[in-house]
């Protein structure tokens, strides 16, 4: 009986590590906030009893059971606690379509020539082979090639709402009449300059984008060799993106099958450590607290100290209300710092927005912390620096979830009044709780959703969610040959009419100046 129930455990575990497919992510970009997500989602493949191979800026720093850093990349700028606030002021000046297609585009295609990725692609495994490649959809598109080698689907992750150029990589419908791309701050209820806006900047940045991104073909090649596609082509091999973005938050959209919503993944407990001191700090909060930060890369504490000053006495006045603090340098604040602000260098930012004495979160906005704040029905206290930040307090601000501040125009009073508004008016907190609400409520969670996904492309192949608009050309797809075929129909009928109409007019003119002559004569 024993050996049979041996026989049966160890026949199960053949059977499961059978069913487990290898896969490979390729994630380059040496922004945390992005990789957070990309992590919980190869992380969530390994708990299916998949083996996943990692080539990223971010090795684990504990291992993770099928969780393999294949290729660690050494990024040549250090984001993490690095941005300064004069580093930040450079960034606004420019545009995202130049950084991504530059700084996190073709920039990063040049570590195609690691020796970690050049001996991958000379002798790619086999025992497993890979069954599917990820890349990220942002700016480096040239790591499709890796699918196209290993002769394997290719799935995109996007952390963000898709940019413009993304959507034609599988065909994607934008109602740009409706939808406003996700570089303009416009609401889905746009006026007409609105409207037409959004459709000039939205053609204007695919061109821009295409256009620069055409470098990514000489450095594939050097790297990967002559015969390896074209950057459009190896883009249009996408068999599907998954995107960090909902409909609760972010409107209702024409998609095709091939765009799978997963907002929230990344927000996930695993791993993260509470430590008991802060635990005991929040539980003691009993009048609540603010949680206050700016991210992983941005430092509060290299404000101007006029900015400082402001949070200083504005944060001051709250009390008994306390703040949590992210500081990665304490040293560097001036001193005074008010006695109900408790500062830390690092948080556990989810288990911090899930406490019940939180009355709201100050922050620049960025997409993974307020989909965290969101997802435990937390309000926003908004102050966006650079990037998409101003988009998403904008969105945040319309739904009723957010006080949005202007650093530019930021004053002691306007923060007051924000904190004031925010701890007395109920509305922001029950309407962060309806829109959490209808955030979480879905068929699956998102991680079951894009691990099932990522699994039927590999079961059916990379041609199964493809839109037949792919093998049309873009004025197929807008139909303007049946627009002109119409026209052109329309243009003859009217012709003939009118030549029918004169000779009809004519015969008839004809017969009646000979019948006229006729009586005449």
């Amino acid at each position: 009986m024993r050996i049979e129930v041996i026989s049966i455990i160890c026949l199960w575990a053949i059977l499961a590590t059978c069913h487990g497919y290898r896969i490979l992510g390729v994630f380059t970009y040496q922004g945390k906030s992005h990789f957070i997500m990309f992590e919980q989602l190869m992380k969530s493949l390994t708990r299916r009893d998949h083996q996943v191979d990692v080539i990223s800026t971010f090795p684990l720093k504990k291992s993770y059971p099928n969780y393999t850093d294949l290729v660690e990349i050494r990024p040549s700028k250090k984001y993490i606690n690095n941005i300064s606030y004069d580093k930040m002021k450079n960034m606004v000046h420019l545009s995202m379509p130049y950084i991504i297609s530059t700084e996190t585009g073709n920039k990063l295609c040049n570590h195609l020539g690691h020796p970690g990725i050049q001996n991958l692609v000379r002798n790619p495994p086999q025992d497993p082979p890979y069954d599917l490649v990820i890349i990220e959809i942002f700016g480096a598109h040239c790591y499709a090639a890796l699918g196209h080698i290993l002769k394997v689907p290719i799935v995109g992750v996007s952390s963000s709402v898709l940019y413009p150029w993304a959507n034609d990589m599988i065909a994607n419908p934008e109602n740009l009449a409706f939808a406003p791309n996700n570089l303009l701050p416009y609401s889905q209820h746009m006026n007409f300059w609105e409207r037409t806006y959004n459709f000039v900047h939205t053609l204007y940045n695919k061109w821009y984008f295409n256009y620069v991104t055409t470098e990514q073909n000489n450095i594939i090649r050097k790297y990967l060799g002559p015969g390896i596609p074209d950057i459009r082509e190896l883009e249009n091999s996408v068999a599907m993106i998954l995107t960090n973005s909902h409909m609760s938050l972010n409107g209702i959209k024409d998609s095709t099958p091939a765009l799978i919503e997963v907002g929230g993944l990344h927000v996930q407990e695993e791993g993260v450590e509470l430590p008991a001191s802060l635990e005991k700090w929040m539980n003691e909060s009993t009048s609540g607290f603010f949680y206050f930060s700016f991210g992983s890369m941005v430092k509060i504490e290299s404000f101007p100290s006029k900015y400082l000053k402001i949070f200083y006495n504005s944060l001051g006045k709250i009390a008994p209300v306390r703040v949590l603090m992210k500081i990665p340098n304490p040293s560097e604040l001036p001193p005074n710092l008010p006695k109900n602000i408790h500062i830390l260098p690092w948080i556990p930012q989810v288990k911090v927005l899930k406490h019940p004495n939180i009355k709201a979160f100050i922050t620049h906005g960025g997409l993974m912390g307020t989909q965290e704040a969101i997802h435990y029905g937390v309000p926003l206290i908004g102050i966006p620096l650079f990037a998409d930040q101003f988009i998403n307090i904008e969105t945040y601000v319309r739904n009723n979830i957010a006080v949005g501040l202007d650093l530019n125009t930021l004053t002691e009073e306007k923060m007051d009044q924000a904190l004031h508004v925010i701890l007395h008016d109920s509305k922001y907190r029950d309407t962060a709780r309806e829109v959490s609400a209808r955030f979480l409520d879905r068929p699956q969670s998102a991680t079951d959703t894009a691990v099932y996904w990522i699994e039927y492309i590999i079961r059916h192949g990379a041609n199964a969610l493809r839109s037949p608009a792919m093998n049309l050309k873009w004025w197929q797809v807008e139909l303007f040959d049946v627009y002109a075929f119409l026209l052109l129909v329309a243009l003859v009928s009217v012709t003939l009419l009118i030549v029918a109409l004169q000779f009809v007019f004519n015969l008839v003119n004809r017969r009646y100046e000979m019948s006229q002559k006729k009586k005449i004569s």
